[in-house]
């Protein structure tokens, strides 16, 4: 186990050819938005270097950019570390993602065929089986793709490339409430389902504010918070 914290096996050792650098960035960003990089844990450049099995200029390059998009802090003299957001950064980005997804479920109400439907009962199912299993990996991955179903749904390009832009960041804040938001979190995808089907728009937007409003409040309560 390296003295940064990651598990054993927790990431292959990167393939060549390909773009590395690139490769190397995103595989980090996926660690830190995952948490199996915690906030606040010291990132060494040589033993994230070994643990990929790559040489430390991409992992340095990658570790620049990631401090560039608010996700590393580099500190003097200390080196790198992953960023502990505020409760003020995470209280400004589910702010703003609650105003993408409430205006994404009327528009989805409003749009949605049969197909689309059917996908969000099946991401649904899947969501109420990770729960149950108590894998809070898969629950937050779905969770993301549920809601980026109802962002397609919408079909608004630019509403959709405005979530994308801080979809990251709210499975980074979404993780460590996941087990708490657990089982209630889906019994309001349920609601959202049926509110989307009958083409309630009024619903559908009441559903989807309150259901973001209801993961920012249990952020800001959760343990440590």
């Amino acid at each position: 186990m390296l003295s940064t914290g990651l598990p054993h096996g927790a990431v292959p050792k990167l393939e060549r050819p390909g773009p590395l650098r690139e490769r190397v960035y995103e595989t980090l960003l996926e660690l830190i938005t995952t948490r199996a990089l915690r906030p606040g844990q010291h990132l060494v450049e040589s033993e994230l270097a070994g643990h990929l099995g790559v040489s430390r200029q991409p992992v340095r390059e990658a570790l620049q950019r990631l401090n560039t998009e608010g996700w590393v802090d580099l500190r003097p003299a200390q080196g790198a570390f992953v960023h502990e957001p505020t409760e003020e950064e995470a209280d400004q980005l589910l702010s703003v993602r609650a105003l993408l997804e409430a205006e994404a479920a009327r528009l989805a109400a409003a749009n949605s065929g049969a197909p689309g439907i059917a996908a969000l009962e099946e991401l649904c199912a899947a969501g109420e089986r990770a729960v149950a299993d108590d894998d809070v990996d898969l629950a937050v991955a779905t969770n993301a793709a549920f809601h980026a179903k109802v962002m397609e749904l919408a079909g608004n390009v630019v509403l959709a490339e405005l979530a994308g832009q801080v979809d990251r960041r709210v499975r980074w804040y979404y993780t460590p409430v996941a087990r708490q938001r657990g089982t209630r979190s889906w019994i309001e995808h349920r609601e959202l389902i049926a509110a989307i089907s009958s083409r309630d728009e009024r619903r559908a937007t009441e559903i989807m504010r309150s259901h973001t409003e209801q993961t920012r409040q249990t952020y800001h309560q959760r343990e440590g918070g």
